[in-house]
């Protein structure tokens, strides 16, 4: 990861997953420069798992499994 990255990740405005409800399965997401960051609610100083914005935005908008 990039100094840049981590900077902007340290400063992000996370913002939580309306599908997340009260039962503690979480996620957050920010944008920070070219990517889409996502991070469990739960470890906010943990992993954090990055996609370019078209990835996620694939990933969002896809059909639920069967």
């Amino acid at each position: 990861m990039t100094p840049t990255i981590t900077t902007a990740l340290a400063t992000a405005s996370w913002r939580k997953s309306t599908y997340s409800g009260d039962q503690g399965a979480c996620v957050e997401l920010a944008t920070v420069p070219d990517l889409v960051a996502v991070r469990d609610s739960k470890d906010p100083a943990g992993p954090v798992l990055l996609f370019p914005p078209a990835a996620w935005a694939a990933f969002a908008t896809a059909p639920p499994r069967p």
